[in-house]
């Protein structure tokens, strides 16, 4: 064996380091918690005050509420004495087209004190309008107008056949079939 300088190997040189485990590449887990305790903490805060000034708010609702004046009286359209008479359903059909058949359901509103007989006056005015719907197209009582101009017409045939003891006449319902 040649004893060179430069030749002289050892047995550590043969074997290359390993590379151990690798270094952590972020911040570390206890960077990670304490953003979160400090997060929750934020949130806790901020609920807690959301709740104390959610229960500030219905307190001052509540406190005007018993300090408001009382809410002003109503006034009825009708008098006292006024009776409410439901006609029979009216089924009629239309002048045209001859197939249309329409169903109408209305309310009388009557003066209590000078209406002696009230069921005469509903049937009578039942018969005065199913002569009426009789005469009716479908083109007239088509759309909103329509509807309205069929109420004014049985308003004014029922004051008419009442000698004005019908106050008004309350369309409940009214199917075109």
């Amino acid at each position: 064996m040649d004893g060179g300088v430069g030749s002289a190997m050892t047995m550590g040189d043969d074997f290359e380091q390993l590379p151990g485990p690798p270094a952590p590449a972020g911040p570390s887990i206890a960077i990670f918690a304490g953003a979160m305790v400090g997060l929750t903490l934020i949130a806790v805060a901020s609920g807690g005050v959301l709740g104390l000034r959610i229960a500030a708010v219905k307190r001052a609702e509540i406190q005007a509420s018993t300090d408001a004046p009382p809410p002003p009286k109503v006034i009825a359209p009708y008098a006292a004495d006024t009776n409410l008479r439901d006609l029979p359903p009216i089924i009629a059909n239309l002048a045209d087209p001859p197939d249309a058949w329409v169903r109408l359901q209305a309310t009388l509103v009557l003066d209590g004190a000078s209406t002696p007989k009230p069921e005469i006056v509903a049937a009578e005015i039942a018969e005065d309008i199913l002569g009426f719907m009789r005469t009716v197209t479908l083109a007239q009582i088509a759309g909103a107008s329509g509807l309205q101009h069929l109420r004014e017409d049985l308003n004014e045939r029922a004051a008419i056949r009442s000698n004005g003891r019908v106050r008004e006449l309350i369309l409940q319902t009214l199917v075109v079939q």
